[in-house]
């Protein structure tokens, strides 16, 4: 979900014909939304099996550090970016984000976390 939303949907449906930008906005609002809340969900899902299934110090680790990545991106990081996107769907003209790059180092280190718990798991 993350690869496919984040690295693939998010940079290309600006480049779709008869988007602009409020509406590219708009729709990466509620995208994210419905993302963040899934990740959300599997996150507590895999911190639960984790814990009480007795997986190895690495696996919870790295659990734990998927889990605290999308907790800054929800808590911290989403905040500032929504409130710009208000001001932007408000006709306020602003330059290039710069805070969006913070949310794509946080997407880069959860998505390679994941790649290793993967292999760590499938390792096991």
């Amino acid at each position: 979900m993350v690869v496919a939303i984040s690295f693939i949907e998010a940079p290309l449906k600006f480049r779709a014909p008869g988007i602009t930008i409020p509406l590219g906005l708009g729709i990466g609002r509620l995208v994210f939304r419905a993302l963040n809340v899934a990740e959300a969900v599997l996150a507590l899902t895999a911190l639960l099996a984790v814990i009480l299934g007795g997986a190895t110090p690495a696996v919870l680790g790295l659990t734990i550090a998927v889990a605290a990545i999308l907790l800054v991106q929800i808590a911290v990081v989403r905040p500032p970016l929504s409130r710009r996107t208000d001001r932007a769907l408000a006709g306020e003209e602003l330059p290039r984000s710069k805070a969006h790059f913070g949310y794509v180092a946080l997407e880069v280190g959860k998505v390679v976390c994941l790649l290793i718990l993967g292999v760590l798991v499938v390792s096991l």
